[in-house]
């Protein structure tokens, strides 16, 4: 046994291994990669409970990690009649159908999961807004990786769950899904919109295991000064750390040309059929971004591939 007592020896190997408390796995490229051991799927409602789990559970499955599906139905209030008497029997169907609809779909994430072999396990909450991402805030905070739905434009806003409380809030990771398109989960390029910041930096890192089984991994710069002073350096820097890894790395600059940054950033995902977006969210505050928008937000409306995004 080793005398450092942060080690321990793996008995079916005899090798030393670091105890940390972090699981590790061994990447494709040979060095060794943080791997997502715990992933939270925001399951709002039925509409995106397929989708999510589509790009989940293949995760879960070449990852060996645990998923836990979290659904919030709101409370039932009371409604008064127009005699001024609470309406018991109002009150008393409320409940059934928000029991029934959560039923529903934990029957669905149970059979999903049973059938792909994945350790999994369900969380039914209740709120006054039944908003499932507010409601998973503490549940994300413990986990590696949180993946949920973009929200699809043609729902009412009472049917979707704030993706944004999971960015501000959590400090964890998040992986968002297109609402259409193809299903990929073995991410073979991925494209990482880099501007220095350290939200970009957190996502690049956060997005490791995902950069290491990729064939290639692009760092795209937008209206990079000309010179190669900081910001072009910076990719030139972090797409030397991540070939460090083993990852496969080049840089791009791109000029927004009047499109704007999210634009270029879109049709730079498409132009390199890249299956995976890399970005840093919410560089500015909340409020801003409420009343002038943002890049995070306008690829949350349009994203054309399954997006990462770290603060």
């Amino acid at each position: 046994m080793d005398d450092d007592p942060r080690r321990g020896r793996d008995t079916a190997t005899g090798n030393s291994v670091a105890v940390t408390g972090v699981f590790l796995m061994l990447s494709p490229k040979g060095g060794p990669a943080v791997s997502y051991k715990t992933l939270l799927a925001i399951i709002q409602n039925k509409n995106d409970i397929e989708r999510v789990l589509d790009h989940a559970l293949p995760l879960a499955s070449r990852l060996q990690s645990h998923i836990i599906g979290i659904h919030a139905e709101p409370m039932a209030l009371p409604y008064t009649t127009a005699i001024g008497f609470p309406d018991a029997d109002f009150l008393q169907v409320t409940a059934e159908v928000a029991k029934d609809r959560a039923a529903e779909l934990e029957k669905i994430f149970v059979a999903r999961t049973g059938s792909a072999g994945v350790s999994a396990e369900w969380r039914t909450m209740e709120s006054l807004s039944g908003d499932s991402a507010l409601c998973a805030l503490a549940s994300a905070r413990a986990t590696d990786l949180v993946i949920a739905a973009q929200t699809d434009p043609a729902e009412s806003s009472a049917q979707t769950a704030n993706v944004d409380h999971l960015l501000f809030e959590t400090g964890r990771p998040a992986l968002f899904v297109p609402y259409t398109g193809p299903v990929t989960t073995t991410f073979s390029k991925v494209l990482v919109a880099w501007n220095g910041t350290r939200e970009s930096s957190r996502a690049a890192f956060d997005a490791l295991p995902f950069i290491m089984e990729a064939d290639e991994t692009e760092i795209l710069t937008i209206d990079a000064p000309d010179g190669g002073d900081l910001l072009e350096s910076s990719g030139a820097g972090i797409a030397a750390a991540l070939a460090r890894h083993g990852a496969h790395v080049t840089v791009a600059n791109e000029s927004s040309k009047g499109v704007g940054v999210s634009g270029v950033i879109e049709n730079r995902a498409m132009e390199i059929n890249a299956d995976l977006l890399v970005m840093g969210a919410y560089g500015h505050s909340r409020l801003r971004e409420f009343l002038f928008g943002g890049v995070t937000s306008d690829v949350l409306k349009s994203m054309p591939v399954a997006t990462f995004m770290s603060r």
